[in-house]
């Protein structure tokens, strides 16, 4: 019988391809991707630097695919991965990388070391290692289609409240709309907001749109765990309910690693092609901004707003513009973070790190960085468009005492929406 250590080494052998091959065969060992690191600049350990991570796959690759490697296991000099090599692994690939890939972008043989932390994290699930937050995740997501666990009735009744409020019909499995809309459960339960913001703007901007009662969650605990098995099932589910619905058009919520999943895993995992398009819901709004459908009033006082980029989103999903064409319509005092868009550090909860209970005093910090970003600027209000970094964020300014205000960009965007009797 196949032992869970056979088996996490097994999957880790059989991801090792012709681009992980490269990698390692380029890396220069220049240590510059530590730098690039959150949790190795804000601790200094030396076991945080990126490419030491995936020391299990790297033995294994010299071991099984060169010479000398061969050479230094046949003679007793490198020896077999065992199971505490494989759990120590766990602290470093789960609860200290967030998988935001700055390491990845800094680079300069261009590595991508995000790719293979995912694969390594795909074998230590294989493992049975996997954290146990993530794995209930993934059973609540399949079994529930809810990461939280929450049924579609949860989201329904919002709909009603939001409906209540905004005086707008929301629709459910209406077919032939213009997008269908997925969520997170961060903005079912914590940021229920968003519905009702949402209403708003497009009811301005005249399009249509509608949530699935079959697939209303996008993300996608699978993508954290490297298991590409529970990652395409999630995705088939939303694929299946937006063909029943004929729709052309898939929004991904506020939520840096459901688009991610949605938007550019997802086509590989499942292997095919999406018969319709999808978008950030900040890639959508901005649309509408461009086509002169939304239209809102720059803020009027000198107060200055900044804004921090989900790093799923910006830097490895290339949504950077958007966010900043909508700012600068309804704020008059938008003021960036020194480092910014793609560059922009990681708020420190991405990649199934915030979930995980046993980080919490890791996370307290590296949430140093953040902090020094929102401090030298001055701001009394971050702007996001990631609900994890909106919880990863609020935690922080919490703990560190800090009186700044945190607020999803739609929201806001609807906030500034122009009266029916403004012009």
């Amino acid at each position: 019988m196949t032992t869970s250590l056979e088996q996490g080494i097994n999957t880790l052998k059989a991801a090792i391809d012709a681009p992980t091959a490269s990698y390692f065969s380029s890396c220069v060992h220049c240590g510059i991707c530590a730098y690039a690191c959150i949790f190795y600049t804000e601790t200094g350990e030396a076991k945080y630097t990126p490419m030491n991570r995936l020391e299990p796959m790297k033995r294994l690759w010299e071991q099984e695919y060169t010479v000398l490697g061969r050479l230094k296991k046949l003679i007793g000099l490198s020896k077999a991965i065992t199971q505490a090599d494989m759990e120590a692994a766990v602290e470093l690939n789960f609860e200290s990388c967030t998988t935001c890939g700055r390491c990845s972008m800094i680079c300069p043989v261009g590595n991508d070391i995000v790719y293979m932390i995912k694969k390594m994290r795909g074998a230590l699930t294989a493992a049975g290692l996997a954290p146990p937050e993530l794995k209930g995740a993934a059973v609540r997501a399949i079994e529930k289609g809810s990461v939280m666990g929450f049924p579609m009735e949860t989201l329904a009744a919002q709909v009603r409240a939001a409906e209540k409020e905004t005086g707008i019909k929301i629709n459910i499995d209406e077919p032939n709309v213009d997008y269908m809309l997925l969520l997170s459960s961060a903005e079912v339960v914590q940021f229920d907001e968003i519905i009702g913001s949402l209403a708003k703007i497009f009811k301005q901007a005249g399009v249509t749109w509608t949530f699935s009662s079959k697939a209303h969650e996008a993300a996608n605990p699978g993508m954290h765990m490297g298991a590409k098995d529970i990652e395409a099932q999630q995705i088939e589910q939303m694929v299946a309910a937006a063909e029943e619905l004929k729709v052309k058009n898939v929004i991904s919520p506020e939520c840096g690693h459901a688009y991610m999943a949605i938007r550019w895993d997802g086509p590989n995992v499942i292997g095919r092609p999406y018969p319709f398009k999808v978008f950030h819901i900040i890639e959508v709004l901005d649309q509408l901004r461009e086509q002169g459908k939304l239209k809102t009033n720059a803020c009027c006082t000198e107060e200055p707003i900044t804004f921090h980029d989900p790093c799923q989103a910006a830097r490895r999903g290339g949504v950077n513009q958007p966010q900043r064409n909508l700012l600068n319509m309804m704020s008059s005092n938008f003021v960036e973070m020194k480092q910014h868009s793609a560059c922009n550090w990681c708020c420190g909860g991405g990649g199934g790190v915030g979930s995980l209970e046993k980080t919490e005093e890791l996370r307290k910090r590296i949430f140093h960085r953040k902090k020094r970003q929102i401090d030298e600027l001055g701001v009394n209000t971050v702007v996001t468009m990631c609900a994890t970094c909106r919880n990863t964020l609020e935690e922080g300014l919490e703990n560190n005492s800090m009186d700044v205000n945190v607020i999803g960009l739609t929201e806001a965007v609807a906030n500034h929406l122009l009266k029916e009797n403004e012009s």
